[in-house]
């Protein structure tokens, strides 16, 4: 039967909508599938499978190599220490998120920085002395390397500007051969990466040597993941050849806010109260940096803890993304040392934002791990029209703060001031500096601060935190480089909006005794935490067996804001469990993949995933699949 003209249009609309929404989901996800597809690519260049391990130095510089790095040897003892034995493919997808490939452009500032000319080239004698004898050393061999490359050196002098063009287009030949070689291997395309099938090639080109740039690159880096923890394995690998499968479907309602079983707040408000604030401090690989707290109860007593995001006072019309961020407290005893933790709860139930819980505990030390899933923490890509300006000029002529950064400001000492007591002290002020500049401020230096900035009770003031941003602006005679540093790293964009962090309060309150807390580190998410999470999905959590010998089991949690699941392998072997999340509906995780696998080491457990809603206000279907890779 004939369609009408408006039922055509109408499916014309359907279509498009349904076009629309598939590219956008797509698009999602093509950013980190097209990271981890070079990662893969330059692996497989060097070693036959990704389950085998880097086992050398000689293999890690390689491996970085064909993915379009170029390590110094500093950089390689960075991720290979004297107690390395091995990196696994997982470890080597971690350092590639932390060592950026140099751009020309910062080749470039490097070069200009010892062109005493500003001619565009350098003598071959001083490039010798500079890079021979200042900062990481070369050999006189590996200098003569560069000095012989044709295409860059004339008449005894380098042409630095044909010597980054080179080093850059070499660093994408190595990546693109990398990519044609696993592409034309037909046993690899048949592996394949999330939803994404390979598309096959013509032809491979050898691998390509690259002049060394060790000099011009300023590193900054942090230690190579510990072996033996267990890890998320981002290899792909494809379902259909798995042994074994199992498939939970999970449908929830709009997510409640209110949970009737708890107290409320205004009953407990004769208890004992101890309050600390601290934040969530979202890193470039996505990691996840956070207070650490101590918590002394000095008698056995009903306690009534609860976490939330902390609301500061923001600009008109600026938004509160962090605000949405899910948190939680897990609760644990120590005994004998702070590495026999035993976890004794944590904050399951909600009232709206905040998140809370309430039994008894005995008398002693307990530390208070907050944890975020990292669903709703994420970078945000915005377009941002200009930079935010943080200073600027009075009419005589004085440096003077804006009043978007002053607003900036006022927030981050709200933030940093974890005893609510409108002072920071030295200890509050030192985590501000870890975080922004790796460095404790000392008594003696302390001393100096008091002695020119305001201070009551030998604790800085909200305008001695202003006049101290000021001093510096001074001190770079205007040039806000520093202060942005500062900014970014406090989660901070150019448009002095806070994307990446998400500052919250935590408050304990006693019926018998005074609570006391303190924050004690600032940190990634420890062995502690992984612990205690595993061990909280597994206690509440309903358990599925995956394989025939039941030694791989997939533990689900529900609440009525989030499904977590844990895998355990009871086996004596290494597991490569697939996991499929394509038919879950309004769902976000914290891999940011629908499709993924994860490596179970043996004996062993570990947090697969943790999903939340994407869209509050509607229905969510958790739907997963685990696949068992032979």
């Amino acid at each position: 039967m004939a369609s009408s003209p408006g039922s055509n249009a109408s499916l014309s609309r359907e279509k498009t909508i349904l076009s629309e929404s598939s590219q956008a989901k797509k698009s999602q996800y093509s950013e980190e599938e097209s990271f981890y597809m070079n990662c893969r690519a330059a692996y497989l260049a060097v070693f036959k499978s990704s389950l085998e391990n880097i086992k050398s130095k000689e293999q890690l510089c390689l491996v970085l190599q064909q993915a379009g790095r170029n390590p110094s040897q500093k950089t390689v003892n960075q991720y290979w220490t004297p107690q390395t034995t091995t990196l696994n493919f997982d470890d080597f997808c971690n350092i590639l998120k932390k060592e950026k490939p140099a751009t020309k452009t910062e080749l470039l500032k490097a070069f200009l920085k010892v062109d005493t000319n500003n001619d565009g080239y350098i003598l071959h004698t001083e490039l010798y002395k500079i890079l021979t004898m200042r900062g990481e050393k070369m050999t006189v061999e590996e200098v003569n390397a560069i000095t012989k490359l044709a295409d860059v050196n004339s008449n005894g002098k380098l042409d630095y500007n044909q010597f980054c063009k080179l080093y850059v287009t070499t660093n994408e030949q190595c990546r693109k051969t990398a990519l044609e070689k696993l592409e034309v291997d037909s046993r690899l395309r048949r592996q394949q990466f999330g939803s994404q099938v390979e598309t096959s090639s013509e032809r491979a080109t050898s691998p390509i040597s690259k002049p060394s740039s060790r000099t011009t690159r300023k590193t900054d880096h942090k230690p190579a993941p510990k072996r033996g923890d267990n890890r998320t394995s981002s290899r792909p690998s494809s379902a259909q050849s798995c042994k074994a499968s199992i498939s939970s479907t999970i449908s929830m309602g709009t997510s409640s806010n209110t949970n009737s079983e708890l107290i409320e707040p205004n009953t407990v408000k004769d208890w004992q109260c101890a309050q600390s604030k601290g934040c969530f401090f979202l890193e470039e690989d996505g990691e996840i940096i956070t207070h650490k707290y101590r918590f002394y109860l000095p008698q056995r007593s009903t306690v009534y803890i609860t976490i939330k995001p902390l609301n500061l006072s923001q600009l008109e019309g600026k938004t509160s993304p962090w605000l949405s961020v899910d948190t939680a407290l897990y609760v644990l005893k120590e005994n004998e040392s702070q590495e026999n933790l035993q976890l004794m709860s944590f904050t399951e139930e909600r009232n709206k934002e905040m998140f809370r819980w309430k039994g008894e505990l005995g008398s002693g030390i307990y530390w208070l791990i907050p944890f975020t899933t990292g669903c709703r923490l994420k970078k945000i890509k915005k377009q941002i029209t200009g930079e935010a300006k943080l200073v600027y000029r009075d009419e005589d002529g004085e440096l003077a703060l804006t009043k978007e950064f002053k607003a900036a400001l006022s927030d981050i000492f709200e933030m940093i001031d974890l005893d609510g007591n409108g002072l920071l002290s030295l200890e509050e002020y030192n985590f501000f500096e870890l975080r922004t500049s790796g460095e404790k401020c000392d008594e003696e230096a302390w001393d100096v601060c008091k002695e020119n900035f305001d201070t009551k009770k030998n604790e800085l003031t909200r305008q001695g935190f202003m006049d101290l941003n000021l001093m510096e602006a001074n001190d770079r005679e205007g040039d806000p480089s520093d202060l942005w540093v500062t900014l970014l790293l406090l989660g901070y964009n150019k448009a002095l909006e806070m994307t990446a962090a998400c500052p919250f309060v935590i408050n304990i309150c006693a019926e018998k005794c005074k609570p006391r807390i303190k924050a004690i580190y600032l940190e990634e998410g420890s062995r502690q935490l992984n612990r205690a999470i595993c061990k909280s999905v597994v206690n509440k959590g309903d358990a599925k067996v995956l394989d025939s010998g039941e030694s791989i089991i997939v533990y689900t949690y529900k609440s009525d804001t989030r499904i977590t699941s844990v895998i355990e392998n009871k086996s004596e072997n290494k597991v490569v469990i697939h996991v499929n999340n394509e038919q879950s509906k309004n769902c976000v995780n914290n891999r940011g993949l629908n499709i993924f696998a994860v490596e179970v080491a043996p004996k062993s457990m570990m947090v697969c995933q943790h999903v939340m809603p994407l869209k509050e206000q509607e229905e969510w279907i958790y739907n997963c699949v685990h696949s068992l890779v032979p």
